[in-house]
């Protein structure tokens, strides 16, 4: 697998990098975690939106999901589409309740949401723990089951498999087994530290920088990716945190930047 970051700001979009939103390929399979603010545009340098096999939200705060509005006009609207859409329509597996949020943003008046299905382009599948789910066919096929993680909202933590390989995404999460659980024996954690652990914030949110390496120790991951950081904090101080807490090899997401996994 291949996971090429499209934007890993925390909270929402920094100066330097859109907000949360990851592509990962396998052969020939493509699938999104996350469509944060302005990963739409960081995706078409990528790949073209309309070869996603699916669209997968770990939850759904704005920071994590805000462009797939922009995905709906792309695929509704596009003046030269490779395919038909509506006969093609692209897997959707987020938390239970995703149809109403997505329809809602997409309208702007309650009579427009009254009129508003986006099951003309979109199929809709909430995830459902420890159930897994296939995206993508044959040889090419991965492998995504869904861990409950503690947050604010209904949250998971990702694991994908593809012949024998594994990346864990942590999506948002605080402190918690789940995450151990998603993570365990991983060959890549893409883990969030939204601060430092001296300034840590409201419990039951997000995890810091040493917290993030903690998860990734006690999982027995390999490699432990840092991502979401906010604007307000530094990146290097959290990978830092994170590294003497995991004692393995830390790297730092950042926009563009292609991890083999």
């Amino acid at each position: 697998m291949r996971l090429i970051v499209l934007g890993c700001s925390g909270s929402g979009p920094g100066p330097e990098s859109p907000a949360s939103g990851y592509l990962v390929e396998a052969g020939t399979t493509r699938l999104t975690l996350d469509l944060g603010n302005g990963t739409l545009g960081a995706l078409q340098r990528h790949a073209d939106p309309f070869s996603l096999d699916a669209a997968v939200f770990s939850h759904l705060h704005p920071d994590h999901c805000s462009d797939f509005p922009s995905l709906v006009v792309h695929r509704r609207y596009h003046p030269r589409p490779p395919f038909d859409a509506t006969a093609h329509k692209l897997a959707v597996h987020a938390p239970a309740g995703a149809h109403t949020r997505f329809a809602r943003a997409d309208a702007v008046t309650e009579a427009d949401y009254a009129r508003t299905d986006l099951t003309d382009v979109f199929s809709f599948h909430d995830l459902v723990v420890g159930e897994p789910f296939t995206v993508g066919a044959g040889d090419d096929a991965v492998t995504v089951t869904a861990y409950e993680v503690v947050h604010v909202c209904p949250a998971y933590a990702l694991r994908l498999e593809h012949r024998g390989r594994v990346l864990t995404y942590s999506g948002d999460t605080a402190a918690c087994p789940g995450l151990v659980e998603a993570a365990r024996d991983a060959d890549l954690l893409l883990c969030e530290a939204s601060w430092p652990h001296a300034e840590a914030g409201p419990p039951g949110v997000h995890l810091s920088g040493q917290e993030a390496g903690e998860h990734a120790a006690a999982a027995g991951a390999r490699r432990l990716v840092v991502t979401h950081v906010p604007a307000w904090f530094d990146r290097e101080s959290l990978g830092a945190e994170a590294k003497a807490a995991f004692g393995g090899t830390v790297e730092l997401a950042r926009p563009d930047a292609v991890f083999e996994v």
